[in-house]
């Protein structure tokens, strides 16, 4: 039983190479998107029914959609129109299936549609044209801003992170990314897919408090002379970082406040307990007043040295110094 199995799973797997492999298939995007100057690559797979070839022995040819004669590329640079020579080239090996188009150079009126048509070697009637299967361009006549990601407030002494990235369609010719501050960049490049491409670069540095209510900013640089807004920032609020003197200023600055005006307190019923005529002689009367003007005295310039406020000094305090 085991025996017939694997006979019947032998021959299904013939049979499906043998129906598979006899078609002309191409797989690309239908639509694309370009931007003007610079450059776009059409992303290209396809199959054919006869043995596998190997590169020279395949010619790969790009014409304008239901104009066969209209090439825009070709082996035969003289068989290339006007306007695509030296614009255009296959970036993939025929070899190996891929049949991915570069257009170099992007004028506003490349839009397409473009088709793919192979020919092989192995026979006269080994030929086919995918006029079913074209690629359309949208044309971007100006690039747009780079996206900058980060956090708006960052910390003292920390490390901050800042991400710059912009999408593309030419990965043949990746679009740079710079930063106006110093610190270590990374850069990557990867496929989003459907002929998307994604140029990231990543800022790390440790911010100070010379870099607070800057902005840092990021700039772009395509290939070709592109136009567009090629720069993006983001502002910047450096936190400071909690120290020992935080924390120790404010609260001795406190116990200062709270001691100057229990003080007051402490004189003002004093000076009721004194007028109400509490045995004191006017020579002793004279005496404390002298001892309590020092005193006032020593406690305003405490305040001072507290760097409390004028303002904030007490009334009471202020009005027993002008009565002494």
């Amino acid at each position: 039983m085991g025996g017939q199995t694997g006979l019947f799973l032998f021959w299904l797997h013939v049979f499906c190479e043998v129906v598979l492999a006899d078609v002309w298939k191409v797989d690309v995007e239908h639509k694309m998107e370009a931007l003007v100057s610079s450059c776009v690559v059409l992303p290209c797979k396809f199959t054919y029914p006869a043995q596998q070839q190997p590169s020279d022995r395949i010619r790969g040819i790009w014409h304008k959609e239901k104009k066969w004669d209209d090439i825009i590329f070709h082996g035969d640079k003289t068989l290339v129109e006007d306007n695509f020579k030296g614009r255009t080239k296959l970036i993939g090996s025929l070899g190996g299936s891929n049949c991915s188009l570069e257009i170099d150079e992007v004028k506003n009126i490349d839009n397409g549609p473009y088709c793919f048509r192979v020919e092989l070697e192995t026979a006269p009637e080994d030929k086919y044209s995918f006029a079913e299967n074209c690629v359309s361009i949208n044309m971007i006549e100006e690039a747009p801003n780079p996206v900058v990601e980060a956090e708006t407030s960052v910390l003292e002494g920390e490390p901050a992170i800042f991400k710059c990235s912009v999408r593309h369609t030419c990965p043949t010719h990746q679009p740079s990314l710079s930063w106006n501050h110093s610190g270590k960049i990374i850069s990557s490049y990867k496929s989003l897919g459907h002929g998307n491409w994604e140029a990231e670069s990543l800022l790390t540095f440790t911010p100070t408090k010379e870099d607070s209510h800057t902005s840092i900013e990021c700039t772009v640089k395509y290939h070709g002379n592109v136009k567009g807004k090629m720069k993006a920032s983001r502002p910047v609020f450096v936190k400071e970082k909690a120290t020992l003197s935080h924390i120790i200023i404010p609260a001795l600055s406190g116990l200062g406040a709270a001691l100057l005006v229990g003080t007051v307190c402490f004189l003002v019923v004093k000076r009721y307990r004194f007028r109400s005529g509490e045995g004191r002689s006017e020579l002793g009367g004279r005496e404390q007043r002298q001892v309590h003007k020092r005193l006032l005295c020593a406690l305003l310039q405490q305040s001072r040295t507290a760097d409390i406020p004028f303002e904030n000094i007490p009334n009471g305090l202020l009005l027993i110094v002008k009565s002494y």
